[in-house]
């Protein structure tokens, strides 16, 4: 389960994150590209724009839930 006290400081602000257990595997950008992506030091993904519909958040949720190391959270906040 991702640890929101360790969320990497450049995700955007809001209910999806990525935390410092990310391995840089790129399932969550290959699942929701429009929401995730390499950060720019590229050692781990960030969430870079949260959802705006539902077929991202479908998306986002894929990404959460085919995580290997679990470093994707949803913190409930919109």
């Amino acid at each position: 389960m991702a640890d929101k006290s360790i969320k990497w400081r450049d995700n955007v602000p809001g209910k999806f994150y990525v935390d410092q257990e990310c391995i840089l595997c790129s399932v969550c950008s290959d699942a929701a590209p429009n929401n995730f992506r390499m950060s720019d030091d590229e050692d781990h993904d960030i969430v870079f724009k949260q959802p705006e519909n539902d077929e991202e958040l479908a998306q986002c949720y894929e990404a959460m839930e085919n995580c290997p190391v679990e470093a994707i959270g949803d913190d409930g906040d919109e």
